[in-house]
């Protein structure tokens, strides 16, 4: 082969070369995309997945509110408090706006708890305990949902914010994380003997 030879055929293979490569620099931005695409929705499953246990919860709240007015005649306020909670709490949008709306909610229901330990008829009432057992299991599925959403919120977050997704994620919105605001949850229990 001859030098003239090598010239005009690596001349005519340029073109290819860089077109090659165009190729591949748009499938790598479509893989980067899709895979936004996949974690974002991925986070959107999770935040559906905790509506559904908040959903549960604000359910079964007016049942256990009726349950009690019987027995908890001087706790008017207490109970309007919780519907009070409730209601915001339903009406929240976004985890952030859920967040803070659920920890009033808690709040309100701890308080609820505290004082119906002063009914023992009430504490007795078989609806009230399966009611408030109910209630226990959804706030843990709560809990299993607020971590399983955290979790992919972050990682969409991450896969949004890191190089070289942070160069085409300009539409993707970030995902906020539920964190209940809650006093009563942020307390530190004392011990005492």
């Amino acid at each position: 082969m001859t030098l003239p030879f090598l010239l005009q055929t690596s001349g005519s293979m340029v073109p290819w070369i860089a077109l090659g490569v165009a190729v591949l620099f748009v499938f790598w931005m479509i893989g980067i995309w899709n895979g936004l695409v996949r974690a974002r929705n991925e986070s959107k499953n999770a935040w559906a997945q905790i509506d559904v246990q908040l959903k549960r919860r604000h359910d079964l709240i007016p049942n256990l509110i009726e349950t009690a007015k019987g027995y908890m005649k001087h706790e008017k306020d207490t109970l309007e408090r919780i519907v009070q909670a409730r209601n915001l709490a339903s009406a929240a949008r976004g985890p952030a706006d859920a967040g803070k709306a659920e920890g009033q909610l808690g709040t309100a229901l701890s308080g609820f708890f505290a004082i119906a330990e002063q009914y023992p008829d009430l504490k007795a009432n078989s609806n009230f305990l399966m009611l408030q057992e109910e209630l226990a299991s959804t706030e843990n599925k709560i809990g299993f949902a607020r971590q399983a959403y955290n979790d992919a919120a972050t990682r969409y977050n991450n896969a949004r914010e890191t190089f070289p997704a942070n160069l085409v994620s300009g539409s993707f919105q970030p995902a906020e994380l539920f964190e209940l605001k809650s006093e009563v949850e942020r307390a530190v229990p004392k011990v005492q003997f």
